[in-house]
């Protein structure tokens, strides 16, 4: 029979470490119980699934390869099947295992895997999971930190899979706002590059095999396709390379902060992922100090999910300010990256204690405004649509049939 080493606490908090036999892991744990310990951490003593398990690693069995982070919704699909089955009470490598069992092949299922065998070489399951940065950020890793140190690893769960639902929520609800215009504006990108391309030169040779003079409009027309036809590689060609450059500007912490302040200035689209960047931002603070995470390294991790240099730098001074006794409020307010509103009730929060409760408050508020702007912006995206592809026809019409005109009063 497999024999168990584990440590456990008493009734008193003295600390216990012992061996036990038993058939398997969770019998072992109920059996431990049952002597009045609370079980804090437990591996089988016998390694040889261990060692099976290591070569298997290093012979590449059970696992697949697999490029890329962890897609948002597969995490987000684990963190709430993980909190279910914690709060059901399961033994958490037995719970790993299951949800490593019927995970498809790909980054997670690997991830998991190697969880798995760190945790039983003795490793915590935030520790474990450090090691696997494509699957758990810094948040992830920190929150899980916090729920074992305070023993609610399946309440920290919940709240990690609620902030993730949401997160995936708006996300869903941005994609399927932009796909009608998306799909609008392709086609007809598609279209008028078809009648420049292929059209257009056959009315050219028309207008030459008249000999009459085209109007400056018609000539304008004709550059155009002449362009177009001469260099078409240019329509794939320019928005790589316009990303391109802007990758490269934003690899200067300079270039980057430029880039990033005139993101949120663009207009409609600007003030939309302004009020996107703050919903993030406030909810993740707010979901890590509801966690127990200490607020300068709650700063620290919110900090880095602003993805905007802008917001990074505003809040390096906000760290810098808590770190020598200020509020948060204080440079906030000091650092314009959010309206009055936000300032008064972080203020509030602080005041009154319920900090993280003010901070939900604010990104569910934002949540709903960015919805709102979402939905007016393409509201408003289809009559100009219409009102530009119209201008755009019109162009190519009035430019076709004038020669045709002027050639028609030459002959009457």
């Amino acid at each position: 029979m497999p024999v168990f080493q584990y440590e456990a606490m008493d009734a008193t908090g003295t600390e216990v470490k012992d061996t036990i036999e038993a058939a398997s892991e969770g019998e072992a744990q109920t059996m431990i119980r049952e002597k009045g310990f609370y079980v804090t951490k437990i591996r089988e003593r016998e390694r040889k699934k261990k060692a099976k398990a290591t070569e298997a690693k290093k012979d590449g069995k059970n696992r697949t390869f697999a490029i890329g982070r962890v897609k948002g919704k597969v995490l987000s699909t684990f963190t709430r099947q993980l909190s279910t089955l914690q709060d059901a009470g399961l033994p958490l490598l037995r719970s790993l295992r299951i949800l490593e069992g019927q995970s498809k092949p790909g980054p997670l299922k690997n991830s998991l895997m190697d969880v798995i065998e760190d945790i039983e070489s003795g490793n915590t399951l935030s520790e474990a999971m450090s090691k696997q940065p494509k699957a758990f950020d810094n948040l992830y890793c920190n929150m899980v930190k916090a729920g074992e140190a305070g023993g609610a690893l399946e309440v920290i769960l919940q709240r990690l899979a609620e902030f993730q639902e949401r997160a995936q929520s708006l996300k869903r609800k941005i994609t399927g706002a932009m796909i009608y215009p998306a799909a609008v504006i392709t086609v007809a990108v598609g279209i008028v590059s078809f009648i420049m391309i292929f059209i257009i030169p056959k009315f050219k040779a028309i207008f030459e095999g008249f000999g009459v003079e085209l109007p400056a409009v018609t000539v304008l027309l004709i550059t155009m396709s002449d362009w177009m036809m001469s260099y078409w590689y240019m329509l794939f060609i320019g928005p790589v390379a316009f990303w391109l450059f802007i990758k490269i500007v934003k690899k200067n912490k300079t270039g980057a902060f430029v880039v990033d302040w005139l993101a949120i200035r663009i207009p409609l689209v600007g003030k939309i992922l302004h009020l996107g960047i703050i919903a993030r931002v406030t909810r993740t603070l707010g979901t890590l100090i509801a966690s127990g995470v200490p607020i300068l390294e709650g700063i620290l991790i919110a900090r880095d999910t602003a993805g905007n240099h802008v917001f990074e730098r505003a809040f390096d001074n906000i760290y810098t300010a808590i770190r020598e006794g200020e509020t948060i409020s204080v440079p906030l307010r000091e650092a314009r990256i959010v309206d009055d509103m936000v300032v008064n009730m972080v203020d509030v929060g602080e005041e009154t204690g319920a900090l993280d409760d003010m901070l939900y408050k604010v990104a569910d508020i934002y949540d709903e405004e960015v919805e709102v702007r979402v939905e007016a912006m393409v509201s408003l995206l289809e009559p100009i649509m219409v009102v530009v592809l119209g201008l755009i026809v019109g162009f190519i019409v009035i430019a076709l049939f004038l020669p045709l005109v002027q050639l028609l009063n030459d002959l009457s």
